[in-house]
């Protein structure tokens, strides 16, 4: 409608300029008609368009859904800019080959050889280890599974499974007596089912005017999303074993309440 509406105008104007511009008769009168027609479609497209995303938020505040509350106001408030082209590439698959190339050479060992060494090494050390026992109060309980769901951050990134944290807030309570017998029976046996160790890596740009240069593989850094799953059953692990997982005082990254500014003070 709003085509047909802009053509009528640009047609109605064109004729009026062809015949020297009048002030009144009736080609003037046809071309205002079109443009106050035309004019009235956009202002009543805008409001329409408001009152759908007014809407649309509002349902999204009742119903509490943090997903599509947010979504919809990126989409409106905020201005939609996304990187399409890495290394001079712009088609999707071959930025996708990039970043596999790349990230598989960051994820793999600097020196095999060693690598391997250390492997081997290692399943020496393990072949002599019998374990410690546990007591009752390093048990994977529900109590302990409920308390993990509930703490879960909402509006996160589904996994290779297709779910989310609130997929699991929202279940039926009986999920989590059924997780918590899971996660038992995952550490008597010492067996982790490979669902659990798959991810995949959302690549993010480093800078900020990301959107006003070309970008290479290497300024963007992967963020690997996780089952939701593994999730739970690693925060339950920490729970219960986090005094034994202590690090070393010269370690500032990856650690709680501790950053790079400590290292630059101790040096």
């Amino acid at each position: 409608m709003i085509n047909l509406l802009k053509q009528a105008s640009i047609e109605s104007n064109k004729l009026w300029k062809s015949v020297g511009k009048p002030r009144n008769g009736p080609i003037f009168a046809n071309r205002q008609s079109c443009r106050l027609k035309y004019r009235k479609c956009l202002r009543d497209n805008k409001k329409s368009e408001t009152e759908y995303y007014t809407n649309d938020l509002h349902e999204a505040l009742l119903q509490k859904n943090n997903t599509s509350f947010w979504r919809c106001w990126r989409s409106k408030f905020e201005s939609i800019n996304s990187c399409i082209q890495v290394d001079g590439c712009v088609d999707p698959s071959s930025v996708a080959d990039k970043f596999s190339v790349h990230f598989s050479r960051a994820y793999s060992c600097n020196d095999v050889k060693q690598a391997e060494r250390l492997s081997n090494e290692f399943q020496l050390q393990r072949n002599d280890y019998s374990g410690m026992p546990t007591t009752d109060a390093e048990e994977i309980d529900t109590e302990l599974v409920s308390h993990v769901i509930a703490d879960l951050k909402r509006g996160k990134a589904v996994g290779f499974d297709g779910l989310a944290a609130e997929h699991l807030l929202f279940a039926h309570p009986v999920l989590c007596v059924l997780l918590a017998k899971l996660f038992q029976l995952m550490m008597s046996c010492g067996y982790v089912p490979n669902g659990f160790r798959y991810s995949y890596v959302v690549p993010l740009p480093k800078p900020k005017e990301c959107f006003s240069k070309s970008l290479k593989c290497d300024d963007f850094r992967g963020i690997a999303i996780s089952p939701i799953m593994s999730k739970v059953f690693e925060y339950c692990v920490l729970d219960r074993f986090k005094d034994y997982l202590a690090t070393a005082d010269n370690q500032f990254g990856f650690k709680k309440n501790v950053g790079c500014s400590f290292a630059i003070r101790t040096t």
